[in-house]
């Protein structure tokens, strides 16, 4: 297996990569049953030796929710019948997965609402009032 690109500055080597595979559930008839094309891909990321101390804190604080309990980063594939595709799938996915998350939000500016919006807010504000101030006056 060749190594796994991440982005530009990051590539996995294959030993960090555990790769199983399975049968795949659902349709399929006697194919499913026999044929093991589903593809379970770990990645440890408190034990990569790629990552530096600040990516992987930022991996493990983002990716928290997704993680096994001993840190493995799981991906699943089964939408193939063809275990090649169904790998390079994973791969991909893992790929993706740790792009995201290793992308450095910035962080929010805070913006003052503009007069318009404010002048809308209150206008609308006025019309609710009116119109809750007219329901109890027919008796």
């Amino acid at each position: 297996m060749e190594p796994l690109r991440v982005n530009e500055r990051l590539v996995l080597p294959p030993e960090e990569l555990s790769v199983a595979f399975a049968r795949s559930g659902g349709p399929g008839g006697q194919n499913v049953n026999k044929v093991a094309t589903k593809v379970v891909l770990r990645f440890s990321i408190e034990a990569s030796a790629s990552l530096g101390e600040t990516r992987r804190a930022r991996l493990l604080g983002r990716l928290a929710s997704r993680l096994t309990g001993s840190g493995e980063l799981l991906v699943q594939a089964s939408r193939y019948r063809e275990r090649g595709r169904n790998l390079a799938d994973a791969r991909e996915r893992l790929a993706a997965i740790l792009r995201e998350a290793l992308q450095v939000q910035r962080p929010r500016r805070a913006t003052r609402p503009t007069a318009g919006s404010k002048r809308r807010r209150l206008e609308a504000k006025r019309r609710r009032g009116e119109l809750k101030r007219r329901r109890g006056a027919e008796e």
